[in-house]
């Protein structure tokens, strides 16, 4: 029996109510009937000889040049040429790109040069800047998505509590000598190089002896060697200068406090008012946190309005304490690997190491996953990046990461578009490396049993077998399509969808192009009308070239119904005009 045979045995031993236009044919026959030729696929992962013609013609497109139908071919064929701008390697990688906007990146012509040069996502940092500005930049981005009919997600980061000593009577600090006792207390008056205040009670409730504390992202390192009422008398292990406000980190306690301060809790809210996409929640420590930010978005959501997701940042030890980590991961929508603070509570060599622990769980679970943090610090302030950082982005494209993200580089840097550039340039020499999908397909993620699960399962390897060019996936919440891509398929996944929260939601998952369709612009009630609409969006995407490239369609009987997929039928991209009577 043939592979699709199998499938369909499978899937009817279950006793799901699934259609497949193969359903008795073997895959040569049901291409006869069709009157399709199997021809070897291409998905778009080829590389241009050189990065000199890889950059010009990056650098062509963001400057709005397009190319024109060929003249004298039929109109059928002219519909695939017309949309051949789409066809570029920044429409045909499967993993996300975040970049951080900033004073560098706060127009609306630069950011459109960042969506043009790879840019899914844009981060909005609540750390800096007021309200107003988040506001604009919001406006902008939505700008550049109707221009461009493509959805684009928006995230929220909050900033999290802020951890700080207090400040000394020396201006310039205090320099703290190795083996030395330095006390932290509660005391409000001006520091000496004897104590100074830690105006945070529950890092002092907290700590026991043998504790470690770092200042200032571990510059000196503290280690508690006597508790009392209001003070720690610490060992400096590291010596160093201290000086005001300098950032403390707990590596080895877990703090009594919400990680949502005042100021975190009117910027969720100016979040929820504006309709950001993602709020990425920093300093989680277990997952009670997740919780306490869901029911507050839940308080707090307007009317008629559809949640946005939540991300959590990993960056404390406690999240891989237990069975934390895996908790945290079911409790969210996404999971961003932090590895600033990260890197400063663990050892370096640990990070390495954590990161995929953290993508691991996450493809297990089908959350998408972020890796971000110092991926191209040097494009700060130079236009090419060092060959470690390369490496490190390519080692997170590797492991499986949905998204890489940029900080500073895109933010504050001098080469914001550069850097979004250099990062697609790593994407998509990484995708093109066969290695590549070795190690995707070597991680079998956990079995989903239910009926959606294995309608995704079987449209990859129907996918695989015929050599589609793409599974098209009609979803309304985003799970269908969300399934599809935890199993990384061989192909785009075009997720197509009546709201734009979750178009745009999608922006973030690994391979999937979302659409947002139109009101009326397809029958929900007739699936011939969808798979007419999931044929001119694949066209319109660049997702198919030819009348007869093929696409798997999957979808929900009745629609509308969360995570109902339980239909999936072959069609080539021509259209109604040359589909076979029983579709």
């Amino acid at each position: 029996e043939t592979s699709i045979e199998l499938l369909i045995h499978y899937l009817a031993s279950m006793k799901i109510g699934i259609i497949v236009t193969l359903l008795a044919l073997s895959p040569a026959s049901a291409f006869t009937a069709l009157g399709v030729n199997k021809k070897k696929a291409n998905f778009g992962t080829a590389l241009y000889s050189g990065m000199d013609a890889y950059d010009a013609q990056m650098r062509a497109l963001s400057q709005g040049a397009s190319r024109a139908a060929s003249p004298g071919v039929s109109p059928a064929v002219a519909q695939f040429q017309s949309n051949d701008d789409k066809g570029s390697q920044r429409w045909r990688k499967r993993t996300k790109q975040l970049a951080t906007l900033g004073p560098a990146s706060s127009s609306f012509e630069m950011i459109e040069k960042l969506f043009l040069a790879g840019a899914d996502v844009f981060r909005l940092n609540f750390s800096h800047g007021e309200h107003p500005q988040k506001k604009e930049l919001l406006d902008i981005i939505r700008a550049v998505e109707q221009k461009y009919d493509h959805p684009i997600a928006i995230l929220g980061d909050l900033q999290g509590p802020k951890l700080r000593v207090g400040q000394f009577a020396n201006p310039d600090g205090e320099m703290l000598q190795q083996g030395q006792i330095f006390r932290l207390d509660l005391d409000p008056s001006l520091g000496t190089n004897q104590r100074v205040q830690l105006p945070h009670p529950e890092i002092i409730e907290a700590s026991k002896v043998g504790h470690v504390l770092l200042v200032d992202d571990g510059k000196v390192k503290l280690e508690v060697v006597a508790t009392g009422p209001g003070y720690l008398d610490c060992g400096v292990v590291v010596p160093g200068k201290i000086k005001d406000k300098k950032g403390v980190n707990t590596p080895d306690s877990v703090l009594e406090i919400s990680p949502l301060t005042p100021k975190d809790r009117a910027d969720l809210e100016y979040m929820l008012s504006i309709g950001v996409d993602w709020v990425a929640l920093s300093f989680v420590q277990r997952p009670e946190d997740i919780m306490e930010i869901r029911r507050l978005v839940i308080e707090h959501l307007p009317q008629a309005t559809v949640r946005p997701h939540i991300m959590a940042k990993i960056e404390k030890p406690s999240c891989f304490e237990g069975d934390s980590l895996k908790k945290i991961v079911e409790l969210c929508d996404g999971i961003m690997v932090a590895r600033g603070d990260l890197g400063v509570e663990c050892a370096p060599e640990d990070v390495p190491i954590l990161q995929k622990q953290i993508i691991d769980e996450c493809r297990d679970l089908g959350k998408p996953v972020v890796v971000a943090t110092q991926m191209l610090e040097s494009m700060i302030e130079s236009p090419t990046p060092t060959r470690a950082e390369t490496s490190d982005v390519a080692t997170a494209i590797y492991d499986g990461a949905d998204a890489i993200m940029l900080s500073a580089e895109s933010a504050a840097g001098s080469f914001p578009e550069e850097s979004v550039m250099m990062q697609q340039r790593i994407i998509n020499r990484v995708e093109g490396d066969p290695h590549y999908h070795q190690y995707l397909q070597s991680f079998e993620p956990k079995h989903d049993k239910s009926s959606s699960a294995a309608i995704v399962l079987a449209a990859r390897q129907i996918a695989r077998t015929v050599e589609a060019k793409a599974i098209a996936c009609f979803t309304v919440g985003g799970s269908t399509a969300q399934r599809a891509s935890k199993k990384r398929p061989d192909v785009p996944i075009m997720a197509i969808s009546p709201l734009k929260e979750t178009a745009r939601q999608l922006a973030l998952s690994w391979g999937v192009y979302p659409d947002l369709s139109p009101p009326n612009s397809f029958d929900t009630e007739n699936f011939r009308d969808m798979l007419r609409y999931a044929c001119e969006t694949a066209t319109r995407k660049g997702l198919v070239k030819n009348p007869n490239d093929l696409l798997v369609v999957t979808a929900g009987f009745p629609f509308g119904t969360p995570g109902a997929a339980n239909v999936i039928r072959v069609i080539p991209a021509a259209g109604p005009s040359h589909w076979d009577s029983s579709l």
